[in-house]
């Protein structure tokens, strides 16, 4: 590949926005072209990021300098644009969710391998410096054996949120809702961090928001493989919206992250650099990311995740989150919504 890799972004809302910062801010990357099916969203993101605008998803496939492309559109559309692109020979970068149901990440997986393409998903939390201590930690056996974990998405969304546009709080196109579109990043961590969740029992409801198809509550009690129970709550009524949390607990030690940033931090057995990191999770480093708008999350995660997909392609190896990794956040939430209607516990696949 040249110097530098040549992005293309299909979709042009509010997400494609933090891509191309973040693109620009990485020296061996270059966002060569965006894709729309408004001809005005096209022509104004592509005025703004000096690249080439496309209403023809051909067209935008074909464009020269392009090797990655990644995919900005509604949760439901990202399969069809998907394999779209990887059959036409680029690596592909998909936004959160991969796809709305495990199923349709799976045909994602698979036509990446056929095609020998390089597949991630985008969960830019995983990339955080808290994060990144926290899964560590983990590895290092420091909590113990691991008893409880959870994850909180306290968030909240106005009506009109939703009512302008169409397809958000659709199982169709949204895939679902407090879960799939807010708390999926937090899931995503508390899995990676935790471990594979083999369980779920879960109710679900629609308590604040009208004309919506999806829940905008969710509770979930969790088994994970390791034998550790968790929970999951996930909300868009709570006004004004708190951090997301993450808690895991063991026999060894206990820790909290809100927002990536470490809050809480002790473990019985005391290692250089823990004193340092309790005094910084109390000098007010506060942060509430998108929970009370969704544009408010900042594009260095995606910077992060980004440069980590690039060193996958031109090393020839494999990204954090891939498909597969991040075909699992999606696999727990199916399960969830599956135990919300049975009323029983079901397994996660």
């Amino acid at each position: 590949m040249s110097s530098q890799s040549g992005f293309g972004i299909i979709g042009t809302g509010m997400i494609s926005e933090f891509h191309a910062q973040a693109l620009a801010a990485i020296d061996n990357a270059r966002l060569v072209a965006c894709y729309d099916i408004s001809e005005k969203r096209a022509n104004a993101f592509a005025q703004t990021w000096g690249c080439t605008a496309y209403t023809g998803l051909d067209g935008f496939l074909a464009h020269a300098d392009l090797n990655i492309v990644i995919i900005c559109t509604p949760s439901g559309l990202h399969l069809e644009s998907g394999l779209a692109a990887l059959d036409a020979g680029h690596h592909l970068v998909v936004e959160k969710p991969l796809e709305v149901t495990p199923e349709k990440c799976d045909t994602l997986i698979r036509r990446a391998a056929e095609r020998e393409r390089t597949l991630a998903g985008i969960f830019p939390a995983r990339f955080s410096e808290g994060t990144q201590q926290v899964k560590a930690a983990v590895d290092a056996g420091r909590f113990g054996k691991l008893t409880l974990a959870s994850a909180s998405v306290k968030w909240y969304r106005s009506q009109e949120y939703y009512d302008q546009a169409g397809w958000r709080g659709t199982w169709k196109i949204d895939g679902g809702g407090a879960l799939m579109n807010q708390s999926i990043h937090a899931i995503d961590l508390l899995q990676w961090l935790v471990g594979d969740v083999s369980e779920a029992f879960a109710y679900t409801d629609t308590m604040a928001h009208t004309g919506i198809e999806v829940e905008d509550v969710a509770a979930a009690a969790l088994r994970f493989a390791n034998g550790a129970l968790g929970t999951i709550m996930g909300t868009t009524t709570s006004w004004p919206g708190w951090a997301k949390r993450i808690e895991i607990s063991g026999t060894g030690g206990s820790m909290i992250l809100e927002d990536e940033v470490i809050k809480k931090w002790d473990f019985q057995e005391e290692q250089d650099g823990d004193e340092a990191i309790r005094q910084a999770a109390t000098a007010g480093k506060d942060s509430a990311k998108g929970a009370s708008d969704p544009s408010a999350i900042g594009y260095e995660g995606h910077r992060r995740q980004l440069v980590d997909f690039l060193a996958a392609v031109n090393g020839g190896g494999t990204p954090l989150v891939d498909g597969v990794e991040a075909r699992k956040a999606v696999a727990i939430i199916a399960a969830i919504y599956r135990s919300a209607n049975s009323g029983s516990p079901e397994a996660v696949r």
